[in-house]
């Protein structure tokens, strides 16, 4: 049966609650914590040596496809009324915006530290406890905006900057592709040094604190950010009907996976990622 993913605006406090409730019993069994490790284990670069798959690569997209469907299952597993939402952070700019609200996900870290204090993932309620990724302490950080190095959130006009692009991807298949969908959304800056980001990038640093780094998963943001990465993928490929759905389609690179290669840690192959009309829709 093909279920439904909501903009996080439309729901109600009850679907806010469960939603809230299911991640808090995937983090008791401990299930929680497994979702961020196999992150930060896949959270390979251009320096890094092997082979890339869920980052600067063209990969990016259904990886993360697949990771979102693992997690969703696991929450449907707890409470098969739950769906993850998605966050269209191009109209959701500010930390006033709902997502951030005492009864969803909470809001900014405290300016000392950059402790999440408020919501129901504030470590001193006993129910969140960072366990993988530790930096400063085992408390959840956020740092809206980062207003040491201001930096914003992406505009409509950004995002349209990448869903103009007519080719999924190019060579060199990496964070320094010039052009392409992937690239353009994922967000790397265009040259090594660099300090712009873009898209999906820019969002994990204005969130910052842990959203910075490959324990990004440790903050529920995380599955909304990346839900909405998800549907633009979506919008992107009906946008762009005669475009190859992935690139490369065969092997040219020994770190890149081409369309007929299977991800790893799932062995799931990349074309069946491409589709999501047979699991769920967007609102």
């Amino acid at each position: 049966m093909v279920y439904t993913r909501q903009n996080q605006s439309t729901l109600t406090k009850a679907q806010k609650r469960r939603f809230v409730n299911a991640v808090l019993a995937l983090k008791r069994t401990g299930r929680y914590d497994e979702f961020v490790r196999t992150h930060i284990e896949f959270y390979t670069g251009d320096g890094d040596g092997g082979l890339r798959v869920a980052h600067m690569t063209p990969s990016f997209f259904p990886w993360h496809r697949k990771f979102l469907l693992e997690f969703e299952t696991a929450l449907r597993q707890v409470d098969p009324g739950v769906s993850v939402p998605y966050w269209d952070w191009t109209v959701a700019r500010t930390p006033a915006a709902s997502l951030w609200a005492e009864d969803f996900l909470g809001g900014n870290g405290r300016r000392s530290d950059h402790r999440v204090t408020t919501g129901p993932f504030a470590q001193q309620h006993g129910d969140w406890t960072v366990t993988e990724a530790v930096t400063d302490g085992d408390f959840l950080m956020r740092d809206f905006g980062r207003p040491q190095d201001p930096i914003a959130l992406p505009s409509k006009a950004e995002l349209a900057g990448a869903m103009d692009e007519s080719v999924y991807d190019k060579v060199p298949w990496n964070s320094l592709s010039p052009a392409g969908f992937r690239n353009k959304l994922e967000g790397w800056p265009s040259r090594r040094g660099d300090r712009t980001w873009y898209n999906h990038n820019r969002v994990h640093r204005w969130v910052s604190g842990h959203m910075l780094g490959a324990g990004s998963v440790n903050d529920p943001v995380f599955w909304l950010h990346h839900a909405f990465v998800d549907l633009c993928w979506s919008r992107w490929r009906q946008r762009h009907p005669r475009a190859a759905p992935y690139l490369p389609a065969e092997q040219r690179d020994e770190r890149v996976l081409a369309a007929g290669d299977t991800m790893p840690p799932w062995d799931t192959p990349v074309g069946d990622m491409l589709d999501h009309s047979s699991l769920y829709r967007y609102e």
